[in-house]
């Protein structure tokens, strides 16, 4: 009896996960979300660059999905 309220406990707590929330975000706020203060670099663009120049050098890296290694002439 024990070993079967423990299953249902935990199929009840995997469902949960499932569930289907509104998003805490409207769609008429996320203007204030896409505003340039919210931005994790102040310049973009050079941000994009050094990120090209670490892949090109560190083949390791990988995290900014592509790969490579040695002078990043591609």
């Amino acid at each position: 009896m024990r070993v079967k309220n423990i299953f249902i406990a935990i199929l009840l707590l995997a469902l949960t996960g499932c569930s289907n929330f509104k998003p805490w975000v409207k769609p008429y706020q996320r203007s204030y979300l896409a505003d340039e203060l919210m931005a994790f670099e102040k310049d973009p663009v050079s941000t994009r660059y050094m990120n090209h120049v670490y892949e090109a050098r560190e083949a390791g890296r990988g995290a900014e999905g592509s790969s490579g290694g040695g002078c990043g002439c591609n």
